[in-house]
C-alpha cells in the first residue's frame, strides 16, 4: 500500500513541494535573523559615541554696544572604531551621509566637518566646512583635519549646529563668558532640542559594512552648564549590515 502512493505521481508533487516549503521557510529565517542581528562578525564595530555640547558666540565688531554677539550652539560628535579580531582586515574609507536633523528650529542648523586651516580648533564654522556627505580616507595614520582614519581603527568627527539663535548685546556687564550667551540671550533648552540621524559606513576592503544612528541632541542642559558631554557605549540598537 505504501509502496504504491509512493509511486504515484501527486506523492512525489507533494514532497517536491513541503522541500520547497522547508527550504523557504529556512531562508526566511536567515533573512529576519539577519535584519534583527545584521553582520555578527564584523572585522571592524563602532565601540564608542562620544558628543560634546557647547553654548557659543561670535563678537561682533565695530559695535555701539560693550558686548556684542551672535549667539550659536554646537554639537561635536565624535565616533570612535576599533578592530575585532580580524588581524588582516585594514579600513579603506569611513563615510558620514544622509545626515538629517528634526527640529523646531530646523532651518538654523548645519553640518560641518573639522576645519584643515585652524590650529587652535578642530571645527570652525565656515561655509567651507559644510557637507552633505563626510568621507574619511583609510590611512597609516589619523588625522581629523586631513579627514583621515587610521586602517586600524580611530576616530571620526563632524559637528551639528545651531547657528543664528540670538543676537545679545549689552553695556552693563562687566564679563560675559561664551558659554553663559545661551542663558543671557533667553534661549531655552527646549529650542535646543533635536533628533539627528545619519548612517555611518565602514568600507573594509571591497565591503561595506553600514547602520544608520540617532541620537537626541544636545548632551545634557547646555543652556544652564554652558558645556556638557556624554559618552554612548551601549551600542546594540546600531546594526551593521552589508551593502
Amino acid at each position: 500500500m505504501i509502496k504504491k502512493i509512493t509511486q504515484k505521481k501527486s506523492f512525489h508533487i507533494a514532497m517536491l513541494i513541503i522541500i520547497i516549503t522547508c527550504i523557504l521557510f529556512a531562508f526566511g529565517l536567515i533573512v529576519l535573523r539577519y535584519q534583527v542581528e545584521g553582520e555578527t562578525n564584523m572585522p571592524f564595530n563602532l565601540s564608542k559615541i562620544m558628543i560634546i555640547s557647547t553654548a557659543d558666540g561670535i563678537e561682533k565688531q565695530p559695535s555701539e554696544f560693550k558686548w556684542d554677539y551672535d549667539v550659536f550652539q554646537t554639537n561635536d560628535i565624535f565616533l570612535s572604531i576599533d578592530k575585532t579580531n580580524n588581524q588582516e582586515a585594514t579600513i579603506s574609507s569611513v563615510t558620514i551621509s544622509n545626515v538629517q536633523a528634526e527640529s523646531k528650529n530646523k532651518e538654523k542648523i548645519k553640518f560641518y566637518r573639522p576645519d584643515s586651516q585652524i590650529e587652535t580648533a578642530i571645527f570652525k564654522n565656515s561655509d567651507e566646512n559644510v557637507f552633505d556627505t563626510l568621507e574619511y580616507q583609510g590611512d597609516l595614520e589619523s588625522n581629523l583635519k586631513q579627514l583621515k582614519i587610521s586602517n586600524q581603527g580611530g576616530l571620526v568627527a563632524f559637528r551639528c549646529s545651531f547657528n543664528d539663535l540670538a543676537h545679545y548685546t549689552s553695556n552693563d556687564d562687566t564679563e560675559v563668558k561664551n558659554t553663559d550667551l545661551l542663558k543671557k540671550s533667553g534661549v531655552s533648552p527646549e529650542d535646543l532640542q533635536l533628533k539627528l540621524t545619519f548612517d555611518l559606513s565602514i568600507r573594509v576592503e571591497n565591503n561595506d559594512y553600514t547602520t544608520t544612528i540617532c541620537l537626541n541632541l544636545p548632551s545634557g542642559n547646555v543652556v544652564e552648564d554652558g558645556t556638557t558631554s556624554s559618552e554612548i557605549t551601549d551600542l546594540k540598537d546600531f546594526i551593521f549590515k552589508r551593502n
